[in-house]
């Protein structure tokens, strides 16, 4: 395998200045969507609102330096930060490490995995989660959200350290609710749902911050129990190194966050293509979102991802590479060294109000009626990944819908069987029979198709179901073809079943071929384990008619020579 080390910059190859203004307009409603939400997130995850903008400014910097799309921008993250924020936290309690080293050592960990899979090409993993799966885990994020930012929105004590002491904690709390932060908080949320209508390049969140502070600083909200911010320390980010004891105990959590970054990440590079038609490099993509993580934990920041809702923005706004990104960095860092007293009386309502309105986005009602309609048991895995992300500890919960999902993929493997195949009359073209079209038979031959990859999981399924349908002809057939058109790959296990039924064919004087073959894979598969050789030679055969002429004559002649 070949490791292609990406070119510095690549994203901003052939930007011109006649692409400025495009990218201007791009960047600067970036950033307008961009302060808002990166301070939430980074409250989120119970860290300081400038941590969010750190993650920002560093995930900026590594993908435009590493990355391949030139409209994907990354940053501090909220399908992400639930995962890990409780983790954190516990570490903290512990006493093993403060909560923000231990998000820089959890930011280098994601960051070196993301690099490390995109050199080895590992794209493919994303798709390791089937849809209903992934909807269900983001139901349960958006649970988790929406529990742990209620009492900021209602401006109530709601500290537990865990899910169900939360939930005990609101409910309890919930008659002395301050009905001034609960105002602001659903305000905001009900801008930002009104803005996304009319336009998503409308910034919502900042128009509804920015009228939120207004109305706390005129009606002295603050003496009136709504809290707020409070100045936040200006100039330039504290770099920041990991603590190795901190990267050992975060290594688990790392790989399950690192699988998330990538199925994002793998679905943003697919749904915004560059504009200029160039295909997505999605393995390249996860070199610049593991860059930009590790330029986060150098700031001192939490680990990122890449964002479908920013990038669509950019997309909307006509951007044309990184350098719309970079200028909303750029804007950022202004605000990070020059306006800290700026945000110093944004009250906390409001950015529950942000997240809020991220956890109603994350609950994607149209796709769980579709999958409930057309895919009932499936929609069942996805419920219960929920129940498990809210029931359990996340990071337990997601790990779950992780072996759902492929348990799931292993079991509609094991659940194939051989389907007999028959001649379309007045054709050379065999198919399965249907209701309306039986085919026709030839007579002492038998067509068997198997219409999956050939594995370990379904090889003993395979050998008994084979055997089983040979030996059940009320008339033992004379030729026995194997049409392996849908067979793509094949395994040893399944190799040494395969040659089980050939040796079971030979035993009663049954001749076996296989017919349309067509995968690369598969047959070098055969050749390695020695199948061919059992099979015997010229007993592969391009289609299913061929073998049908070649051997059944054949047969028809050594039954004479018998008699």
């Amino acid at each position: 395998m070949q490791f292609r080390v990406p070119a510095l910059f690549g994203s901003l190859r052939g930007w011109t200045t006649a692409n400025a203004w495009r990218d201007l307009a791009a960047g600067v409603t970036l950033a307008a969507i961009t302060i808002p939400e990166q301070m939430a997130t980074a409250r989120l995850a119970g860290l300081e609102p400038q941590i969010g903008f750190y993650a920002f400014i560093g995930a900026t910097l590594g993908f435009a330096a590493l990355g391949a799309s030139r409209l994907l921008t990354a940053g501090a993250d909220s399908t992400i930060t639930p995962i890990f924020a409780g983790a954190l936290a516990a570490m903290a309690a512990s006493g093993s490490g403060s909560l923000g080293a231990a998000a820089v050592a959890l930011a280098f960990l994601v960051g070196a995995m993301l690099i490390v899979a995109g050199l080895l090409r590992l794209g493919w993993i994303a798709n390791l989660l089937s849809i209903p799966v992934v909807t269900g885990f983001l139901v349960g994020i958006a649970v988790h959200i929406a529990v742990s930012q209620l009492p900021a929105l209602l401006g109530i004590d709601g500290d537990g350290s865990d899910f169900y002491r939360r939930i005990e904690t609101i409910a309890r709390n919930l008659p002395s609710l301050n009905p001034f932060s609960a105002a602001i908080g659903l305000g905001v949320l009900a801008i930002m749902i009104a803005s996304e209508r009319i336009n998503g390049r409308i910034p919502g969140a900042l128009i509804g911050v920015m009228l939120a502070t207004i109305i706390v600083q005129v009606f002295d909200l603050e003496s009136r129990g709504v809290a707020v911010l409070g100045p936040l320390p200006g100039g330039l980010p504290h770099f920041a190194l990991p603590s190795l004891d901190d990267m050992w105990q975060l290594l688990p959590l790392a790989l399950i966050v690192s699988l998330v970054v990538m199925i994002q990440t793998a679905a943003v590079s697919q749904s915004f293509p560059d504009p200029d038609g160039r295909s997505p490099a999605i393995d390249q993509d996860y070199i610049g979102v593991g860059a930009g993580n590790l330029a986060a934990g150098v700031l001192g920041a939490l680990p990122v991802d890449a964002s479908p809702p920013r990038t669509a923005v950019v997309a909307a706004a006509g951007g044309s590479s990184q350098m719309s990104a970079l200028l909303a960095a750029g804007a950022v860092l202004l605000l990070v060294v020059f306006g800290g007293t700026l945000l110093a009386h944004i009250p906390q309502a409001a950015l529950a109000g942000i997240l809020m309105f991220v956890a109603q986005r994350l609950i994607h009602t149209d796709t769980i009626a579709r999958i409930a309609r057309e895919a009932p048991i499936e929609g069942l895995l996805g419920l219960a990944t929920t129940a498990a992300i809210v029931v359990l500890p996340i990071q337990i919960g997601v790990t779950f819908g992780i072996g759902l999902s492929l348990l799931h993929g292993v079991w509609m493997t094991t659940q194939t069987r051989p389907v007999e195949m028959r001649r379309l009359p007045g054709t050379t073209v065999w198919w399965p029979p249907s209701k309306t079209d039986l085919g026709e038979c030839v007579g002492g031959v038998a067509v068997i198709a198997f219409q999956a990859p050939l594995l370990f999981a379904n090889a003993e399924t395979f050998k008994r179901a084979m055997i089983e349908r040979i030996d059940g002809y009320d008339t033992r057939p004379a030729v026995v073809v194997l049409e392996a058109s849908s067979i793509a790959d094949i395994d040893y296990t399944a190799a040494e079943a395969l040659s089980e039924v050939i040796r079971h064919c030979r035993r009663t004087g049954i001749a076996f071929a296989i017919a349309r073959l067509e995968s690369i894979r598969a047959q070098d598969a055969l050749d390695r384990f020695g199948t061919l050789d059992a099979l015997g030679p010229d007993r592969l055969f391009h289609s299913v008619e061929d073998a049908v002429q070649a051997l059944a004559p054949e047969q028809r002649s050594q039954a004479r020579d018998r008699a």
